[in-house]
C-alpha cells in the first residue's frame, strides 16, 4: 500500500550482490518542502496571526477588520486609563481601541466607551497576555489606544500658528534630548506657557511615541511638534527670519531673570541634562540662558529647566503687555 512505511522496496541486484531498496523513502527525504511559511502563517512563532485576517485575530466589536492583542506595523500605542481617555478627549487620530476581556469596569472605562463610539473608533476585545505584548508591558489598566505614525509638522506651520493668534512667537527646540518623559513634560508646560511649536532633530533625539503621548496627556495634541533634519541649520535659518536664538545651559551669559529679548521673536533651545548644549548649538544662540541656583545641585532635569525659562518668558511678556 502507498505510504506504508512497512513495504519492502524492489530488490536491486550490484556489484556487492542483491539489496533491497527504501521503497521511495530516501528519495523523498531529498525532495524540497517548498519556500519558508511567513512568521505571522507559523502557529509556533510569536508573530503567528499578525497578518490581516490571518489565524489569531480577535473579534472586532464596533469596527470592521480590526485585529485585537496585535500591534499593527508601524502604529503605536497609549495605554492606560487616564492616557487614554485624555487622548480621546483630545480627539486624536486613532485607529483602534483594544479593551481586556472581563475586566472591571469604572467611570473612565465607560467614557472611553463612549468617546470612541461617538468617534468612529473601531473597538476590539484582547486578552492579557495579548494586550502585554502589544504594549510592551506597560501599565495598561485594561485598555490601549492604537495611534498611526505621528504626522510631524514643519516649521512654517509653527510660525503659522502665532501669525494666526496675532502672537509674538515662542518656540522650543530639543537639543540631544533622548528621553521620552522629558519630552511628554515640556509638552506641558509649552502648553500651560503659550509656547507655539516645539522641534526635535531626527537623529540622536526622542520622538513623538505613546510614551511621550502619556506623559503629556492632553498637551500633546494641543502643541505642534516638528521634527529636522538638520538642528543647527534650523536655528540659523530661523535667526535669518528674525527669531532670536535662546540656548539653555548652566554656564549662561544671563539667568533666566533677566531676558530681555523674550518679547521679541524667540526659540529656546533646551540641552540634555549633563551634556548641555552642543557646541555649534552654542556658537548659534544669541543668549545663552541659565537658570540662577543657590543650593548645591550642579543642573536641573530638562524638563524642568525649560518649564521654569517658559514661567519667566511669559511673565516678562505680560509685563510688557505680548502676547
Amino acid at each position: 500500500m502507498a505510504g506504508n512505511s512497512s513495504r519492502r522496496g524492489a530488490v536491486r541486484k550490484g556489484k556487492k550482490g542483491a539489496t533491497v531498496g527504501s521503497g521511495g523513502v530516501r528519495r523523498r527525504a531529498l525532495e524540497g518542502k517548498g519556500p519558508t511559511p511567513r512568521a505571522e502563517e507559523r502557529p509556533a512563532h510569536k508573530k503567528y496571526g499578525n497578518a490581516k485576517g490571518g489565524p489569531g485575530a480577535a473579534g472586532n466589536r464596533g469596527g470592521s477588520g480590526s485585529k485585537g492583542g496585535r500591534k499593527q506595523p508601524g502604529s503605536d500605542q497609549v495605554a492606560g486609563r487616564n492616557a487614554v481617555l485624555e487622548a480621546l478627549q483630545e480627539s486624536v487620530p486613532a485607529t483602534q481601541l483594544t479593551v481586556m476581556v472581563r475586566m472591571d469596569s469604572d467611570e473612565r472605562v465607560r467614557e472611553i466607551m463612549r468617546l470612541a463610539t461617538a468617534q468612529g473608533v473601531p473597538i476590539a476585545e484582547a486578552s492579557r497576555t495579548d494586550l502585554d505584548r502589544m504594549t510592551d508591558h506597560v501599565v495598561h489598566q485594561g485598555v490601549a489606544l492604537t495611534m498611526p505614525p505621528y504626522e510631524y509638522a514643519e516649521i512654517e506651520d509653527l510660525l503659522k500658528v502665532a501669525s494666526d493668534a496675532f502672537e509674538t512667537p515662542l518656540l522650543i527646540a530639543l537639543d540631544g534630548i533622548t528621553d521620552p518623559r522629558n519630552l511628554g513634560a515640556i509638552l506641558r508646560s509649552a502648553d500651560a506657557f503659550g509656547v507655539h511649536g516645539v522641534i526635535l532633530p531626527e537623529r540622536r533625539s526622542v520622538s513623538m511615541t505613546a510614551a511621550v503621548w502619556k506623559v503629556a496627556a492632553g498637551a500633546a495634541g494641543r502643541v505642534r511638534v516638528a521634527q529636522v533634519t538638520n538642528l543647527n541649520r534650523t536655528l540659523s535659518a530661523l535667526k535669518g527670519d528674525g527669531v532670536f536664538v535662546l540656548g539653555m545651559d548652566a554656564d549662561g551669559d544671563v539667568t533666566t531673570r533677566g531676558l530681555d529679548l523674550a518679547t521679541q521673536p524667540t526659540v529656546l533651545v533646551v540641552g540634555a541634562e549633563g551634556k548641555g548644549l552642543s557646541r555649534l548649538a552654542r556658537e548659534i544662540s544669541d543668549q545663552v540662558v541659565s537658570v540662577p541656583m543657590t543650593g548645591r545641585s550642579e543642573s536641573l532635569n530638562a524638563s524642568v529647566a525649560a518649564a521654569i525659562a517658559l514661567y519667566e518668558i511669559s511673565g516678562v511678556r505680560a509685563a510688557q503687555g505680548h502676547a
